[in-house]
């Protein structure tokens, strides 16, 4: 959601996150708590299932309860999807995997009406030889949709930090170079002064005298 620099390193662990979640190794990330207004905003909810457990039906049910109000559905997936007649009507969209170890709906365009409390119920059911037992858990969201993006503390601090460093390796640089222009003057003068030197011996003596040389 931010600008490419300070952001970069977040948003490389939401990826990674996200990628475990697509391959074969299951990671219950928990959703984001704040959307902007206008966007289109997912609600994350992932349920891991166990390798012996991956032959199952899975029920999905969707909740939304307003401010001070009840539970209503909005969603469900029962082997098809059935979207409820609500205040998300055509904005809903099924983001569930295959496995239905991700069984994640995005709002589609948020608004400031669409805050409040989302429910995911999934209810499983194994397939096992012996009997078929009855799995259920539920994810809470509490989301919070807001008219602008607010900056990241984290995001602050990254771009303060980055500044030092930048100030910091510029005054680095400076010394170095004066240290060295410094250091290549005092050699030339060495040298002129010799130079100097050797030209005010008188002739006779210059040919057992030789210009010492500086490396």
């Amino acid at each position: 959601m931010a600008a490419l620099p300070p952001m970069v390193w977040a948003s490389s662990l939401v990826l990674v996150l996200w990628a475990g979640v697509c391959s074969a190794v299951c990671v219950e990330v928990p959703s984001e708590t704040e959307a902007v207004q206008g966007t289109d905003m997912k609600l994350l909810c992932i349920s891991c299932m166990k390798r012996e457990e991956v032959t199952a039906s899975t029920v999905v049910e969707w909740f939304y309860r307003p401010e001070g109000g009840k539970d209503e559905p909005i969603y469900e997936y029962r082997k098809t999807n059935h979207e409820f007649p609500s205040r998300f009507s055509g904005r809903i969209q099924w983001n569930g995997s295959k496995d239905m170890q991700d069984v994640s709906i995005t709002v589609v365009n948020v608004t400031l009406n669409d805050s409040g409390i989302y429910t995911c119920n999934i209810t499983r059911e194994f397939e096992f030889e012996i009997h078929r037992p009855l799995f259920t858990s539920s994810r809470l969201i509490h989301l919070t949709v807001v008219e602008e993006a607010g900056e990241d503390f984290t995001s602050v601090i990254s771009e303060i930090m980055m500044y030092i460093l930048l100030v910091f390796l510029t005054l680095w640089l400076l010394i170095e170079m004066v240290y060295c222009y410094r250091k290549v003057s005092k050699a030339e003068e060495a040298a002129q002064e010799n130079a100097t030197d050797y030209l005010a011996i008188p002739s006779e003596n210059k040919e057992n005298c030789a210009v010492p040389v500086e490396e």
